[in-house]
């Protein structure tokens, strides 16, 4: 899922992103709560239409977002990050201008209906990494007991709600949280509380633990991943659902991804490369445009090379999506992997 934070995947027109092929996009609730605001999405009859995207959209609670506050990490932000977590949901100090706002299992779920996301994710406990175990098997136990009050809330019947395994890298703690969220029959189930510092293998190990236990009927989904090589990996284990800012925010910043590995395309050896960014992609700027277009273009600030970059990450991400689902459907994923390690290069 290309990440739409705040209605719009940054530095691409909508028709830039639906070029790239992707089946649905991600918005985080957080964000939008704070801007534009329910009362814009409201009367705009929610994001789909406030921004003109026909495609399904998953929301994000806001609740990695509010804790990710917790520990400092608003960058950007222009007021010092305050959060309060208690029984009832998290009290927090908006990062724009410091106003206090109060986030229940509840409240998360009425925002999401007005938004009118497709998918959408209740409040949970995102503790950090690395965290005692004492204070992960809190969140596991909250972010129950919250998934409850979210299940309780929801009200429109075409809008799906999954629930979120919690647990940090304690594999009893992922087998406790996992059980007790299958047990409450949601749409889907995702994988939370990875990706946040640990070591790609404790990702692995817990993803594996989480998915023995999860429903095969039901899409799986693992929270903020990742590199190419993390959704490879993590396809094998049985993970079908992604998203993550690092196509769209390495774009932006001149990393692009290829089949045979990361290019950094301000470097001085593309000034003259008349070669696509990678020759197997059928992206708009692959087909258009050079190396040494695009080196010329980040190394003169100009924004049309954010909006090119991006163009081939979303699309090399979505290719890699297209490609996995077809050697699947071809009983081949296999043969894929070991093909794709063999041209791709960290």
């Amino acid at each position: 899922m290309p990440v739409g934070t705040q209605g719009t995947v940054k530095a691409v027109t909508k028709d830039q992103l639906l070029e790239t092929k992707p089946q649905i996009i991600l918005g985080n609730t957080y964000h939008l709560y704070l801007r534009p605001g329910v009362e814009v999405l409201s009367y705009f009859g929610g994001l789909h239409k406030f921004m003109n995207w026909e495609k399904p959209i998953l929301t994000d609670s806001g609740g990695f977002q509010v804790f990710s506050l917790a520990q400092g990490k608003n960058k950007g932000g222009k007021h010092k990050a305050e959060v309060i977590l208690t029984e009832e949901g998290v009290k927090f100090k908006s990062h724009l201008d410091g106003s206090w706002h109060f986030f229940t299992p509840e409240l998360v779920v009425e925002v999401q209906e007005i938004i009118g996301s497709d998918i959408m994710m209740p409040l949970d406990v995102c503790p950090p990494y690395p965290v005692s175990h004492t204070t992960a098997k809190d969140a596991v136990e909250k972010t129950i007991r919250w998934l409850k009050r979210s299940k309780e809330t929801k009200k429109n019947n075409w809008q799906a709600l999954f629930g979120i395994v919690q647990g940090s890298v304690y594999e009893d703690l992922r087998k406790e949280s996992a059980l007790k969220t299958v047990e409450l029959e949601m749409d889907g189930y995702s994988i939370g509380g990875l990706s946040v510092g640990e070591p790609a293998e404790e990702m692995y190990a817990m993803t594996e633990v989480v998915v023995e236990i999860l429903p095969q009927d039901k899409p799986r989904y693992l929270m903020g991943v990742g590199t190419p090589e993390n959704i490879v990996e993590s396809v094998d284990r049985g993970i079908d659902m992604f998203d993550c800012v690092m196509p769209t925010r390495n774009a932006r910043n001149g990393t692009l991804f290829t089949t045979f590995g990361r290019v950094n395309i301000k470097a001085a050896k593309h000034k003259f490369s008349e070669d696509p960014v990678d020759p197997e992609c059928d992206c708009y700027t692959c087909r258009n445009f050079s190396r040494g277009y695009l080196r010329h273009l980040f190394n003169a600030e100009e924004i049309t090379g954010m909006t090119l970059a991006t163009i081939h990450n979303l699309r090399f991400y979505n290719r890699l999506m297209e490609k996995i689902r077809e050697a699947i459907k071809e009983n081949r994923f296999q043969s894929f992997k070991k093909e794709f390690y063999s041209k791709y290069k960290s």
